[in-house]
């Protein structure tokens, strides 16, 4: 009744629409990313004070060129995971390691006889020993067979992130080689040296960690008493060691050819031994007054000197 003070009203209800904005755009992610960014930071900040040098200066190299530096580190078969320098304390470590990794391939584990590993003067030595019908070369080339470059990829993986130095060795028997020509064993040698050099350096071990390559013929024989005996026929791989020292009580390799550091100068008489300037700081020398000098015998070099000039025509001298 529209006088009716009592007349029910109507329930309205009033429903109110949050109405979302539009998309963030990702800013938080940005900022979320950041935070992460940092929080890396400075925990390789912190890993790196606790690092050797040698890490360090890895680290630092990566970022200069990481082509090059990169191999430095990095987690080799001794299980360190760091630049492992191999010395005299952990060089049998590495030996055991290289051994497990030729067995772990089944067409290397047939050819472990061929495959020699001694400690030296120089370092730790890995000798490839050639068979009669060739075992890693092919017969009278310095090609690799299949076998020596199966063999030569592993060492690179083993050797590649060391930053010791390496020597390679190539090595003949004393049969002449059939070839003919001017081509010989000192030139096969060489070739095979250089062909192991370049299939390291393939697979990844860097042009400054190769110290020397070396031909020696057949100068050096593994069997001095058969110098036909093909395991004169080999390359060796020497991983100097880190300080370039030899082992105490060893003798530093002989010159090629042997004997001593002397000249020989032929002539009608014989021979006469010159010595020469040996290599290496010199001691100093102490001086003397000439009162002192007189009462000195004579040099021990006089009498080769003297030698030599009677040996020259009067009218030459």
């Amino acid at each position: 009744m529209p006088g009716d003070s009592k007349a029910i009203r109507p329930i309205v209800v009033i429903q109110k629409k949050i109405a979302h904005g539009g998309s963030h755009g990702g800013a938080w992610k940005v900022a979320y990313a950041d935070f992460v960014t940092a929080l890396m930071s400075l925990f390789i900040v912190l890993w790196l004070m606790n690092t050797s040098p040698q890490i360090k200066k890895a680290v630092a190299g990566y970022f200069n060129d990481p082509r090059s530096s990169g191999k430095q580190t990095g987690t080799l078969a001794l299980g360190s995971g760091e630049s492992v320098t191999i010395d005299r304390q952990n060089v049998e470590k590495l030996k055991e390691e290289i051994q497990k990794a030729i067995l772990k391939q089944a067409d290397l584990t047939k050819l472990s006889k061929q495959i020699d590993i001694t400690m030296t003067g120089e370092g730790l030595k890995i000798e490839l020993i050639e068979e009669k019908g060739g075992t890693f070369f092919q017969t009278g080339s310095p090609k690799l067979s299949d076998n020596g470059v199966a063999l030569l990829d592993m060492l690179a993986a083993q050797l590649k992130v060391l930053p010791n130095h390496l020597l390679i060795e190539g090595h003949t028997d004393a049969q002449p080689f059939s070839g003919g020509g001017e081509y010989t064993n000192w030139e096969l040698s060489s070739d095979r040296a250089n062909s192991a050099r370049r299939l390291l350096q393939q697979g990844g071990v860097g042009p400054d960690q190769i110290a020397q390559v070396r031909g020696y013929a057949d100068q050096k024989l593994r069997v001095p008493s058969n110098p036909l005996d093909p395991s004169n026929r080999r390359v060796s791989l020497i991983v100097q060691w880190a300080d370039g020292s030899p082992l105490p009580g060893t003798a530093a390799p002989p010159l090629p050819g042997g004997g001593a550091n002397t000249t020989a100068l032929g002539s009608g008489t014989g021979p006469v031994a010159v010595p020469t300037r040996p290599s290496g700081p010199q001691p100093a020398r102490v001086a003397t007054s000439s009162a002192n000098a007189a009462k000195q015998p004579p040099a021990a070099g006089q009498a080769w000197i003297e030698r030599i000039k009677a040996l020259v025509p009067a009218g030459k001298k």
